[in-house]
């Protein structure tokens, strides 16, 4: 029987109906396949240099948090396997920093020897080689882990440090730069060949970076960004150096080497420990409004024993034999993290320090020394990590 003129009518708007819906929810699905595959887990990977923009959730937070460097200063060893990596994702660790070293015989010596062939068995790590940093820097990208290259210097003779460093004359200062400088890039030229993800261009050399030697230091940035092209930072010690340094606007970020005390105390409350943390919280939020760069912590860290914040940079004596105290340990990791962590010029830190493999029975020795690793620190670490 033939359709009534009504009748069709309807089922045509019908028809037009089901068509619009079906079309909406296809929309609707394809909107949500878009923000789960470039969401801020996928822009995180995608590249720690997104563009900044704003989350809603329950708790609205900016990308620039979720962008942080989640970061921990790894130790070389004679392998590195898949397993050794479990721990920082399960941590939410997503940058390593790796540390090859130069060799000074004295703190008056010009001379740098490399150390960027040494088989095992020798002075020298493999996970310090080239071999070693560009195979350690492919595994951990893999898992998506990013790594920051950060040379170290290591000066001949008890007690001394890179701080040490200084020359007796003009002419030994001009052989130590030229020294210094075929070091530093031999590094620049393997990260750029290994695609490393940051170059920190030296660490802690209080006297070289002194306002006299600035035009050394743009000297060397121009040639270090003519080979590598990724982005830059130098690493300060925390109480004089990153304000006498005048380069920084020559580099991509301030790197401090956090070891600010907090407290004389021994085992200081939490409440001590934020208190002592609010002068240094001044001083760099005023200086980091002159020099316009985010800061990096590129170490910080608290040794497990009773007396961690009173000179964080020093290390437990005898560590054998020292009482470890591990709940200390953790209340500064806590304060840390609740002064910094939110701070509108912190880029990221790096946790001193990583053992690839350490097991929670490992060598008595770490058990006072500075890594959080089977620790209540590593709880906090991993807590204010994964936010």
């Amino acid at each position: 029987m033939p359709l009534s003129f009504s009748l069709r009518r309807w089922l045509l708007w019908a028809l037009v109906g089901l068509v619009s819906v079906s079309a909406m929810w296809w929309l609707f699905g394809q909107r949500v396949a878009y923000h789960s595959e470039n969401g801020p887990a996928a822009r995180e990977i995608e590249g720690e240099y997104a563009p900044v923009a704003t989350i809603e959730t329950s708790s609205p937070i900016t990308l620039a948090d979720s962008l942080r460097l989640r970061g921990v200063n790894w130790v070389a060893g004679d392998s590195i396997t898949e397993t050794d990596l479990a721990p920082l994702l399960h941590d939410h660790i997503t940058w390593i920093a790796q540390m090859p070293f130069g060799w000074q015989a004295d703190a008056a010596t010009p001379g740098i020897r490399t150390n960027t062939a040494r088989p095992v068995g020798r002075r020298g790590l493999w996970g310090e080689s080239d071999a070693g940093l560009t195979y350690t820097a492919r595994l951990a990208r893999r898992h998506g882990i990013r790594t920051l290259l950060k040379p170290h210097l290591w000066v001949r003779g008890r007690g001394a440090w890179p701080g040490d460093i200084n020359m007796r004359s003009p002419a030994d200062w001009d052989a130590w730069f030229a020294s210094y400088s075929a070091f530093i890039l031999h590094y620049a030229a393997l990260a750029e060949s290994a695609h490393f993800d940051g170059l920190c261009i030296g660490t802690e050399l209080l006297h070289a970076t002194e306002p006299a030697h600035e035009k050394a230091w743009r000297r060397l940035i121009k040639q270090i960004r003519k080979t590598y092209h990724g982005p830059l930072t130098y690493a300060a010690n925390w109480a004089v150096e990153y304000q006498q340094i005048r380069f920084w606007d020559a580099l991509d970020y301030v790197g401090i080497q956090a070891y600010f005390p907090l407290s004389t105390a021994a085992s200081p409350p939490l409440d001590t420990l934020l208190r002592g943390w609010q002068p240094h919280l001044r001083a760099l939020a005023a200086w980091q409004k002159k020099v316009k760069k985010p800061i990096v912590f590129t170490e910080v860290g608290y040794k497990t024993t009773p007396d961690a914040a009173a000179k964080p940079w020093e290390w437990p004596e005898r560590l054998a034999t020292a009482t470890p105290d591990e709940a200390t340990q953790a209340r500064c990791y806590e304060a840390l993290f609740q002064t910094c962590w939110g701070q509108p010029w912190m880029k990221g830190m790096f946790i001193w320090k990583w053992y690839p493999g350490l097991a929670a029975d490992g060598p008595a020795r770490r058990h006072a020394d500075f890594t959080p690793q089977h620790k209540p620190a590593e709880g906090v670490l991993a807590r204010w990590y994964g936010q």
